[in-house]
């Protein structure tokens, strides 16, 4: 029988918007050995522009991962006095959740760089990737192409059959910026949030 997982779902999350809980919920509806998502906000010393304060983004996320079991938010990075390494949040979820077993996901975007990563062997060998393709990539040809992607090819699950995401926050920010709507973009609790603390404004 296949071990319980937990997937750690990192990301700026600056907002978070529909499409990310879309996601989760295609994730947990394709793979039933997953009890649980756990979203993960980066910490605010994350060089990104435009990147609110890590209250915001955490407070905007559990309103929404408070009204569904499977959904969660951890303040694991943002409690952090400096940027954690995936393998650091990993490593530390395992110990949390030690009778899961611990999985990560990813753009295939971010794919492309991970040989880059802290301890990327570590990583791979310790941890399923769970791997969703983003524009046109082909997740595939990106193994392929890198050496080190091929040697650690068992690691990654390849999240396919039309679990994509393209709707970027950078678009949703901007809207806001201009005093468009955001209906439809974005969870109601967020847009309530946002609006009430006059965010991205």
């Amino acid at each position: 029988m296949k071990k319980k997982q937990i997937v750690v779902y990192g990301g700026s999350f600056n907002p978070p918007l529909n499409s990310h809980f879309s996601l989760a919920e295609q994730i947990l509806n394709k793979y039933s050995q997953i009890e649980k998502i756990i979203f993960v906000p980066v910490n605010s010393s994350y060089q990104k522009a435009d990147l609110i304060e890590n209250e915001h983004r955490y407070q905007m996320l559990k309103l929404v991962c408070d009204k569904n079991d499977k959904l969660e938010v951890s303040k694991i990075e943002i409690e952090s006095n400096r940027q954690l390494y995936t393998i650091e949040t990993l490593r530390k979820m395992q110990e949390k959740y030690y009778e899961y077993e611990i999985a990560f996901m990813i753009g295939s975007d971010n794919l492309k760089e991970l040989d880059t990563w802290q301890k990327a062997e570590e990583l791979l060998k310790d941890f399923k990737i769970y791997v969703l393709e983003r524009d046109k990539d082909d997740i595939e040809e990106i193994i392929q192409a890198n050496p080190f992607l091929k040697k650690n090819k068992s690691s990654f699950v390849k999240a396919k059959n039309n679990i994509v995401s393209n709707l970027s926050s950078t678009y949703v920010r901007e809207q806001i910026k201009k005093g468009k709507s955001i209906r439809y973009l974005a969870p109601e609790e967020v847009i309530n949030y946002i609006m009430e603390n006059k965010l991205y404004q």
